[in-house]
């Protein structure tokens, strides 16, 4: 068997599992990880919003709330798989294609592999926790070690200005609607697609806001070698908490995020896989 043989082989056997039926509830599984997430760091920083309580958080947060309720480590455990599950979706698509026309682009595929590393590294923190590993440190502890690394400051630059894209991106697709290429919308009503044009609308332009923040301050962390400056989602939940709008602003976007955990749920249901 020849190289090309076998690596035939192989895409041909990944591409077979990528449409099982298995892999298509583990990811739908993982949209719903996704939104339960999004709907703890949303609702955490809508009640500090409203002033009854709640707390800016990150994803590590949110995965510690879920931890400490009634069944935490099982439904923790659940969490973990299923956000194996999207990732493993997302990379699948990454390394062999996909999406709703079944011919991802280029950039289609890098933001499928850079979702893919995302959800596995929180995938990874919730089996810190389920076995009482690590401590995180956030944004400015591992920008310090990035910025002490041979052309550190470059790389933390780059990943700014990346983010910063990914923010700009999340916009696109909320004025356009482009996220609904994406969805079976010939299985929705008029009602359903109404929701999740508005849910999916609503929550892409929160996206955008706090991933745009969080690019801006690693762009700026890097050109004043401050890692303090960095910050992840809960740092820019806290910046807009402490902004000249203070808690509108913040209201705002909490409810955006709750808006994305909606959406998330949704696509549960009507993504193309």
């Amino acid at each position: 068997m020849t190289t090309v043989q076998a690596i035939s082989g192989v895409r041909s056997a990944g591409t077979r599992a990528q449409h099982s039926e298995q892999f298509e509830w583990l990811a739908r599984a993982g949209f719903i990880a996704r939104g339960l997430i999004y709907a703890i760091v949303g609702v955490l920083a809508l009640e500090l919003a409203l002033g009854v309580g709640g707390r800016t958080t990150n994803q590590r947060g949110a995965l510690e709330t879920v931890a400490r309720q009634s069944f935490g480590t099982v439904l923790l455990v659940v969490v973990a798989v299923a956000l194996a599950g999207y990732s493993l979706w997302r990379l699948s698509h990454a390394l062999l294609g996909g999406g709703p026309q079944k011919r991802d682009s280029g950039l289609e595929r890098v933001a499928a592999l850079g979702s893919g590393v995302a959800y596995a590294i929180i995938c990874a923190l919730a089996v810190e926790i389920l076995i009482g590993a690590g401590s995180g440190g956030g944004a400015p502890r591992a920008t310090a070690g990035v910025l002490g690394w041979p052309g550190g400051t470059w790389i933390v630059a780059i990943a700014g200005v990346v983010l910063g894209g990914v923010g700009l991106y999340q916009g696109y697709r909320a004025i356009t609607a482009d996220f609904l290429r994406a969805s079976r919308t010939e299985a929705m009503g008029p009602a359903a697609r109404r929701w999740v044009i508005w849910v999916g609308t609503i929550g892409h332009l929160a996206r955008m806001v706090v991933f745009g923040m969080i690019g801006v301050l690693l762009v700026v962390a890097a050109v004043q070698y401050d890692p303090h400056r960095a910050v992840g989602l809960d740092g820019a939940l806290a910046t807009l908490a402490h902004g000249s709008a203070g808690p509108a602003l913040l209201g705002v976007v909490a409810a955006g995020l709750v808006a994305f955990a909606l959406y998330s749920f949704s696509d549960a249901r009507y993504r193309r896989l």
